[in-house]
Parts: structure tokens; sequence; C-alpha cells
């Protein structure tokens, strides 16, 4: 629940009374999203100075919090940041800021940036015990992963209470004083799938420019539309249908989707070399074999930003697939050099 310091945050020289050893300044905050915070946002959503949208860790006062305030954690990612801020309009509180390096709190629970040791570091950093009455924190529920509530308890004396999964349904949290199943359930809707898709787009962006134009020079117009394609099914097409592909693993899933995408290239392939015999075959199976392990191998990039796949699991899923996505990008790309060989002699 992360905007740049310079656009959402201005310092406040006013700090909490004197504590066992020096605390940080409480900074001030509001719920407004500007202009500014809008463009971080999208810069953000495209990659660009991924690691560079954060916060300054530490707490914040937002609106005209008492001792008896809620007090909410969050990490420094300034989409995680904003929406929690923006979600608590017309409220007083104290926003906990953990250091997790600019990563949004899920990504950072797993990690272990948003977790036991940074919340009782920050605690401690921020006196936040000489701050309020209470000894209540409340973290986002996708942040769990990473918090251990009892060691929390035992190291600070601040109990956690887990709140809703989104940041929109704390007013109602906060107004019945408990988190309702629906707002303990994780939904992954064709949203917030979908703008997930540019970063992905952008950082594969200059590889696949790279690849398409030296397959145009080699093979021609449609074997670089193959790779661009093979690549929008991977970064695009796939977080879109990722819930109705069958199969459970995302690499078999981005297998299927590859293995769909690529029939229009096998068949232009095959009509073209057809008439010389022997090649049709191998020229249909090239696409077949190189373009879905591209949009499978894409597609695993997604296990890191889905309710859908555990730690786990994910690092099976890799040293189970990767090897024969490997295997099968190996053999297209054989058949694709004995068909290259046999077009320069002419026997194509």
């Amino acid at each position: 629940m992360a905007s740049p310091p310079q656009s959402c945050c201005r310092s406040c020289p006013e700090t909490v009374q004197p504590a066992a050893e020096p605390v940080q300044e409480i900074r001030t905050t509001d719920s407004r999203i500007t202009p500014a915070n809008h463009l971080d946002h999208f810069l953000a959503r495209w990659g660009v100075n991924r690691m560079g949208h954060r916060v300054e860790p530490g707490l914040y006062r937002l609106g005209n919090p008492t001792p008896d305030s809620p007090v909410f954690a969050s990490s420094n990612y300034t989409l995680s940041f904003d929406a929690l801020r923006s979600a608590l309009s017309g409220h007083d509180g104290y926003i906990l800021v953990l250091d997790t390096h600019g990563i949004n709190v899920w990504c950072a629970a797993g990690k272990g940036t948003f977790g036991t040791d940074e919340i009782v570091r920050r605690i401690a950093l921020t006196g936040l015990a000489s701050v309020v009455r209470h000894r209540t924190l409340i973290v986002p529920q996708l942040g769990a992963p990473g918090v251990s509530a009892h060691e929390v308890l035992r190291r600070s004396g601040f109990s956690v209470e887990y709140g809703p999964v989104r940041a929109s349904d704390l007013p109602e949290y906060l107004a019945i004083g408990r988190a309702t199943p629906d707002m303990r359930r994780v939904r992954f809707p064709v949203v917030d799938r979908l703008v997930l898709a540019p970063m992905e787009l952008v950082h594969a962006a200059l590889p696949t420019a790279a690849g398409a134009i030296v397959l145009y020079l080699l093979a021609g117009l449609p074997a670089a539309l193959g790779a661009i394609s093979a690549v929008l099914a991977g970064t695009v097409l796939f977080p879109a249908l990722l819930p109705f592909i069958p199969t459970r693993d995302f690499s078999t899933k981005g297998l299927i989707l590859g293995g769909i995408v690529a029939l229009p290239f096998s068949a232009t392939f095959f009509m073209e070399t057809a008439a010389s015999g022997w090649a049709g075959v191998p020229a249909a199976l090239a696409p077949l074999l190189l373009m879905p392990p591209v949009t499978a191998y894409l597609a695993l990039n997604f296990t890191g930003s889905t309710p859908f796949t555990s730690r786990t699991g994910v690092k099976k899923e890799i040293f189970r697939y990767v090897p024969f996505m490997a295997g099968m990008a190996v053999l297209g790309a054989v058949l694709a050099a004995v068909l290259g060989v046999a077009r320069l002699l002419g026997a194509v």
C-alpha cells in the first residue's frame, strides 16, 4: 500500500517525544493524488526508472491524527503508498512506511523486505510507541507471507492486525472494525492483469526489435512477424487470457497459447515451401517449435505477479519446463538453419 517524496509528501520538522533512542521525524502527507503522482504511476507501469518509484521510509501523519488514531503499514513503492493514502481520504491516522527498496507490498513480502525484521526496526526508529497510546499495527493482507505476527508482538509490543486485500476497502473495514470474507478474497480481474503488460512489453521491446530485424534479413517478413507475435502473445495476450487457458502451470499455458499463435505462420511457411517437396514439413514445424517456447518463457514472468502461484511451485515449474522449452527452441533453430542453408543452395 507506495509517490516520490517530492510530489506527495512534505517534510515536517516536528519530532515525537524523546524515546530511548533518537527517532526519525514524522513526515506529513495527504490523500490527494496530484498530476505529478499520476505521471509517476504511468512511468512506473511502463517500467521507466523501474526501481526509482519510492518514498522515504518512516512515519507519516495523515490528516490530524491523535494518539488513538490507527497506524497502517505500507511499502515505500509509490503506487502502494498512494493507493493507501488516497483510500483513506477523510480519515486521520499514521502510515508506517517500510523500506522495501521500492517494491510493492506483495512482492516485498515474498522477498522478505516487507517482513518482521523491518517492521520491528521501523517501529523502533520512528519511536512509534511514544506517538500512539494503542499497540496495534494494521498490515495489508498481501503482506502476511513476510510477517510473523507473534514475533512482531514479542519484539516490539505491537500486535499485527491484517487489513483487507485492497486499500479501497479500508473505509468500510475501519467502520465495522473487521475484514469481511469479501475483503479477504483475492481477485485478479482482467484490468489488473492487463495493467502488468506494459512493463513486460517494454523490457522485451529491444531484444524483440533486434530479433525481428535479423529474421527479416534472413528469412523475410513472415519470420519477423512471427517473432513479434510470439512476444506479444507472451506479454499481452497471456495475461488477458490467463484464466481461460487450460492447464494449471503457466509454462504449459504459454506453450498452448504460443502454439495457437504459431499456427498461421506454420501454414504460411508450409504453403510457401510445399512445392519443393521435402521442405514443407520442416518449414511448418519450425514456427511450432520456436514460437511457443518464447511465449511460454515470457508467461513465466507473470508467476510473480499473480495470486495463482506459490514460490515453491514457481521453482518447480522452472526446473521442470525451462529445459523442455530450450530443447524445443534448439530443435526449431536447427530446422530453420537447415532450411536456410537449403535455400542458399537452391534446394528449396
